[in-house]
């Protein structure tokens, strides 16, 4: 069948699920009758090459050309038990051989090479997780001692989630990148032309439009570019995608053009569409958008101010088709059951919303479009487009992929997913702030989120609002207990490096985290070094964060990263292993009693936060006071209720006992009888009305008329205030 566009993302992103770019704008092209074929030719790759036949050919390369390689030998070794086992354990990773946990987990099945030692004893780690996820980290660490052998004996480029990622990262010119496109093709060069030929024949494009989000998909990219420019010159080749937003927004390098015939920025529908009009000859060459080109051998950048973006409820619901959907591989890389979401399961990706609604983070790129154009979806729009997705899919789970997705439009799609009886999971990015009350998270699990991750970043109240992160340690600390009293995980962006943070600042903020952790408010985090970026404010402007830039020469080719002095800050180069290696015990709940300054090799100051000024904060509990601006929901079953007589003190008092079924167990609570009367109708009649959402205000009138009195010392005090327990929630 062909296809006016082939839209590609080249390897490598992720195994479990697709990157979800290309089904962006297949959804979008498909409400403009315009016909488009996708292929994510990371998983195709790696489903040609971990097989059987691909093992052997791996093998054989390493046999005919590392034959004085001592180390060869131990590799090769084991090359039978390779070969024997890589097919199976890829259907069991495709979920298409469950039983074959069993044997895995058992050990004494895979060959078991470097990657094995670091664990001695798996099932400490996996008691709580269960056979399946142990012998999917087995099998995942496996496919990794693979991979070595590959990168060292074949393509030193290769890696799962990316490949070539050094060629393009910081690389401000075009040279290395250039020369390594004229080396002869990699193994897996080899193998991609034959997959990315395949689809050509098939559907006979005009245009291959390539998206590369990341470094690590540049090389691929322009691999093939550069392979359908040598045997499809009549194709137009687009590049787009998170490198070209970020990097090649000041590109020069006529070199470029050698392989692209277009590069766009930003959103890509517009663009892709003025393309089409323009490869049919509807349009001029000056009427594309956000585009740059090659025009009499020179580098130019056209953006026809008349073709008018898109707004997001016009560009359709993502379309998944053509995507290998049954045959990603769901691995598990950390020992962590938030964590492991980044790679296990098939995640439906969506977004709630364009932009991010706070915007003022100064380490972020929000001068950049995809962070400051901020434009939300209703829950309506996002509700069917999940319906669709789901229809289509087969898969309920959902990653919305926000740079930070609105508290408020997480409360309305949480209602609406209730509202339709959606079972569904889904897990997104966030800020930790106070909206995050108990009862939200209460509510937003009730819909099926399992998961957030949100940036910590510095755990230092002074650099957080140098950061504008518009967050406090404390809040953080609170905000994350209610998500995991709620049942939802949390996974933290932690940062070391900002300019002007001291040794102790670094210290300081380490403990911090691992006072998180060991409260166990805390299950999952990630450290990274900061890095100064051309649109972030530090960058824009370094004099107010008492840093220079190093060299502010702009490249012909990719510009983000900056080098920059900090005169005032520490040697953050120190840090880096410590950190990563005490948050990897911290997330296995192991070296929590450790101090945090001897996870270094050198000497660092202790801390000086105190040991419990986290569970300080926590015990401290801030009472939930209901207000009159409060929503109110009940989401639990309505209770049986009966009656009974108490006396105390001679006095005899008409009683009611209301009890509550929950999945998990019962609530019994006792009120007057008036009073259990009065609840029981009102719990009732939201029941009837489909968890019908009430204000503070109406409910204390409808029980001022019932001929009840003093509703605030009823409603604010137990046993009332405890039915949240039941699903009775303020939001």
């Amino acid at each position: 069948m062909s296809a006016e566009v082939i839209l590609i993302t080249p390897p490598f992103t992720q195994l479990n699920t697709p990157y979800p770019a290309t089904a962006y704008l297949k959804g979008f092209l498909n409400t403009k009758n315009i016909t488009a074929f996708q292929a994510d030719l990371g998983i195709e790759v790696i489903l040609k090459v971990f097989t059987k036949n691909g093992l052997n050919k791996i093998f054989d390369n390493i046999e005919q050309h590392h034959t004085d390689n001592a180390d060869v030998l131990s590799c090769l070794v084991l090359r039978n038990d390779y070969v024997a086992t890589i097919e199976p354990v890829i259907r069991f990773l495709q979920n298409n051989a469950p039983t074959l946990a069993h044997r895995i987990a058992a050990g004494g099945f895979l060959p078991e090479g470097p990657r094995f030692q670091q664990y001695d004893n798996l099932d400490w780690a996996f008691g709580h997780m269960g056979v399946t996820e142990k012998a999917k980290y087995m099998a995942t660490m496996y496919l990794e001692d693979i991979a070595d052998i590959i990168s060292t004996f074949v393509d030193p480029h290769f890696g799962f989630s990316r490949y070539a990622e050094r060629l393009a990262r910081s690389a401000n010119s075009f040279d290395e990148l250039y020369l390594q496109l004229h080396n002869p093709p990699t193994f897996f060069d080899t193998i991609l032309f034959e997959i990315i030929h395949q689809h050509i024949l098939q559907h006979n494009p005009k245009i291959l439009a390539i998206s590369a989000p990341f470094p690590g998909n540049v090389y691929a990219g322009f691999r093939c570019a550069q392979f359908v420019k040598q045997h499809f010159p009549q194709i137009k080749t687009v590049l787009g995608g998170g490198f070209a937003n970020t990097e090649l927004r000041a590109v020069a390098d006529v070199r470029v053009f050698e392989f692209f015939d277009f590069i766009t920025l930003d959103d890509g529908e517009a663009p892709i569409e003025q393309l089409v009009f323009f490869v049919r000859n509807k349009i001029t060459i000056e009427e594309l958008k956000r585009t740059f080109t090659l025009v009499n051998n020179k580098v130019v950048y056209i953006n026809n101010s008349k073709c008018i973006d898109y707004k997001q409820f016009e560009t359709g619901t993502p379309d998944y088709s053509d995507l290998l959907l049954d045959k990603y591989i769901a691995a598990i890389e950390v020992i962590n059951p938030m964590h492991s979401l980044w790679s296990n399961g098939r995640w439906n990706k969506l977004t709630m919303a364009h932009g991010c609604y706070w915007g003022k983070c100064t380490f972020c790129d929000i001068s950049l479009n995809y962070i400051q154009a901020y434009e939300p979806l209703t829950a309506a729009v996002i509700c069917d487009r999940m319906e669709q997705i789901i229809a289509q899919t087969g898969e309920t789970g959902f990653h919305f992929v926000d740079e930070a997705a609105p508290p408020s439009l997480m409360r309305a799609v949480a209602l609406e997913i209730i509202k339709r009886k959606l079972v569904v999971s889904w897990w997104t990015n966030i800020r930790f702030e106070k909206s995050f009350t108990r009862d939200l998270c209460l509510l937003l699990k009730a819909s099926g989120c399992i998961g957030v991750s949100g940036g910590l970043e510095v755990a230092s109240d002074r650099l957080l609002e140098l950061i504008q992160k518009g967050v406090t340690v404390e809040q953080v600390a609170r905000v994350n207990k209610n998500f995991t009293d709620a049942g939802i995980m949390v996974h933290a962006y932690l940062m070391y490096g900002f300019p002007t943070q001291t040794v102790q600042e670094t210290i300081d903020s380490m403990e911090m985290v691992r006072q998180l952790f060991e409260n166990d408010v805390l299950q999952s985090g990630f450290w990274h070094q900061f890095a100064m970026t051309t649109h972030s404010p530090v960058g824009l402007h370094p004099e107010q964060f008492h840093v220079t830039i190093v060299n502010n020469q702009i490249g012909a080719f990719a510009n983000n990263d900056l080098v920059h002095n900090d005169p005032t800050g520490a040697d953050h180069s120190k840090f880096g292993e410590g950190l990563k290696i005490s948050l990897f015990n911290y997330m296995e709940g192991a070296g929590l009693d450790k101090p945090v300054h001897t996870w270094f090799k050198e000497k660092f100051p202790a801390t000086t936060i105190p040991p419990n000024y986290i569970e300080s904060i926590l015990n401290n509990n801030v009472p939930l006071i209901a207000n009159e601006n409060h929503k109110i929901l009940f989401l639990g079953n309505a209770p049986q209720t009966s009656f009974f007589t108490k006396t105390k003190k001679g006095v005899t008092h008409q009683m009611a006992a209301l009890l509550f079924s929950t999945r998990t167990g019962e609530l019994e609570i006792k009120l007057t009888r008036e009073q259990g009367i009065w609840l029981t109708a009102m719990l009732q009649h939201m029941k009837e009305n489909g968890e019908a959402i009430f204000t503070l205000t109406q409910i204390k009138e409808n029980y001022t008329l019932s001929g009840l009195t003093d509703f605030e010392l009823f409603w604010n005090n137990p046993p009332v205030n405890t039915l949240f327990e039941v699903g009775l929630l303020h939001i």
